[in-house]
């Protein structure tokens, strides 16, 4: 007989991987068995999870909903496997980081280098994607903490700012006579913009300039910072950075910031983690070292 614990088991593994041959595959079960056991979760829960597809499966919105409850609850049942480890092994045990390149490369690389060295014996792994994906990924248990950009606005996430940043334009040589002077922003926008594809540290700038009666038209949308730096090197346009991400090419004069009338306002940079589900011990001492380095930094 198959336990609820079990089925939601089951359900998890097909949701994750969109078929339920896949699951039977993972599984180490027979297709028929999969099909009947998420047969039997659907008739007693009286609601259609599934829709069956030639190629798979996908979740019904009532699905996606189970599905959200059902990988908590998983991620709450590993938290307690690995606390009970970690009482038998002391500091032994794993986390996973969900964090974008440019925070991986201008922020993280230092608590990771130190992390290690304190504690070699803990794993960890990092996800790269931007702050929407590894949002996603941490919502679905891929994950143990998101390092991303904030405002982040989701009331199953536990959110904690740790570093404030600022937003802020650079130019190449061809336009230094040009931003000579303090810029109004009707004007900036006159000029060809480099802005990031899809994330939030856009998003939040875009919405700050709507505030104002403006809306942003770049002329080049980019997937990485470092893009956005080089693009404005070789006078490419005025590229939307983070300031602090830029000090190198800042300080060497490789490239010049835009004096702006109104300074954009500061955002931070934070760690979210789901609310429902506690962090494991590795997991809390590497976010206890993040925020102790920053105490001492400020």
């Amino acid at each position: 007989m198959v336990s609820k614990l079990d089925l939601y088991y089951l359900f998890y593994t097909v949701s994750k991987n969109q078929s339920f041959s896949k699951a039977a595959k993972v599984l180490y079960m027979s297709q028929p068995a999969i099909s009947q056991s998420i047969a039997q979760l659907e008739k007693e829960l009286d609601t259609r999870l599934f829709n069956r597809l030639s190629k798979g499966v996908t979740l019904t919105d009532e699905g996606n909903l189970l599905f959200e409850y059902v990988s908590s609850a998983l991620q709450i049942i590993q938290a307690g496997e690995e606390k009970l480890l970690e009482f038998k092994n002391l500091i032994l045990g794993e986390f996973k980081i969900g964090v974008s390149d440019t925070i991986s490369r201008y922020f993280l690389l230092p608590y990771l280098e130190t992390f290690h060295n304190r504690y070699p014996n803990l794993k960890f792994k990092i996800v790269n994607g931007t702050t929407w994906e590894i949002i996603a990924a941490l919502k679905a248990g891929e994950v143990n903490i998101a390092i991303c950009n904030l405002p982040i606005d989701d009331k199953s996430l536990e959110v904690k700012p740790l570093l404030e940043i600022q937003d802020t334009f650079v130019y190449g040589e061809k336009y230094r006579k040009v931003f000579s002077k303090p810029m109004k922003y009707e004007e900036l926008v006159k000029f060809p913009l480099i802005l990031l594809d899809n994330s939030n540290s856009r998003r939040y700038v875009e919405e700050f300039f709507l505030t104002k009666g403006i809306k942003i038209q770049p002329e080049f949308e980019l997937g990485s910072h470092e893009l956005l730096l080089e693009f404005a090197k070789i006078n490419l346009g005025v590229a939307c950075v983070t300031k602090e991400f830029s000090e190198q090419f800042l300080r060497k004069g490789l490239l010049h910031e835009v004096t702006l009338m109104e300074p954009i306002p500061k955002r931070s940079i934070g760690i979210c983690y789901l609310k429902n589900v506690p962090l494991n011990r590795a997991t809390e001492r590497f976010v206890d070292l993040i925020e102790e380095n920053i105490r001492n930094f400020l």
